[in-house]
């Protein structure tokens, strides 16, 4: 069913600048930007890699969250950006307070675009943390220009990389989370993972590559190999600094492709 969430994507295009949850500020904790913790835990200096080498049927976007407050959109779709991912939510309590000025305006500047939410899966189940996602910017719109819910799964801030849950148990929560998503906007997340991660925390699940798309962190040149389940990759986060603001990424599609993706 996605009439409930078309009607919240128009309605959010015309919001005001949403303020923050009570007590939340782009410094607060539950604020961590997507690959963070990838960052911290797989390396570094990982924004000093050699970038890959731009080729036809790749298409340029980045990923942002309140570290980048105000974003200048014009500029990002002058610098070849197509797409943007924005943070919405962490958690059941932090929502990002630039989140309408960055998925607003991003759309208003031609680009594609789509919201993340950052799991903190030891702090509620995965199906409060979908509702608390989609009630603060996480839903989907068949529009050509919305692209489907992504799901930040990767290491814990706050201490134990696998949030002190076993495999089993952190399968068991991201599918409640995608279930929970699917059923409020139609569209099953994106879950944006390292090969790491995936191997260490879930075991090497290999039942949710079906239905959901993967989004790869991969600082350098190749992708290398992906987490179990996926064969194919739909969005590659090669570096998480560069020329645009945010983290930077490839599509894996032309820009035909991409609004095909956005569509279904």
């Amino acid at each position: 069913m996605i009439g409930g969430a078309a009607l919240a994507a128009t309605v959010l295009l015309l919001a005001p600048t949403a303020p923050a949850e009570a007590g939340a500020t782009a410094g607060d904790a539950d604020d961590h930007a997507l690959g963070s913790q990838i960052a911290a835990h797989e390396g570094g200096v990982l924004e000093r890699a050699a970038p890959p080498t731009p080729r036809a049927g790749l298409t340029r976007g980045v990923d942002v969250s309140a570290h980048q407050r105000a974003v200048n959109w014009a500029a990002v779709a002058a610098g070849g950006a197509r797409f943007a991912y924005v943070k919405a939510t962490e958690g059941t309590t932090y929502h990002n307070r630039y989140f309408a000025q960055q998925y607003n305006g991003s759309y208003r500047a031609g680009l594609v675009r789509g919201a993340y939410h950052f799991a903190l899966p030891d702090r509620s189940d995965g199906a409060a943390q979908a509702n608390f996602f989609v009630d603060h910017g996480g839903g989907w719109s068949p529009d050509g220009r919305t692209l489907p819910p992504a799901l930040d799964m990767e290491y814990n801030p706050y201490g134990d990389a696998c949030y002190r849950m076993s495999p089993r148990d952190l399968v068991g929560w991201i599918r409640a989370f995608s279930e929970r998503v699917r059923a409020r906007t139609g569209r099953y997340p994106v879950i944006y993972t390292s090969t790491r991660w995936w191997a260490r925390c879930t075991g090497n699940d290999r039942s949710l590559g079906g239905a959901h798309p993967l989004w790869i962190p991969r600082y350098g040149p190749r992708i290398g190999a992906l987490p179990a389940g996926w064969t194919v990759h739909r969005i590659w986060q090669y570096a998480n600094s560069g020329p645009l603001p945010g983290d930077q990424n490839y599509f894996n599609g032309d820009q035909r492709q991409l609004h095909a993706f956005a569509l279904r």
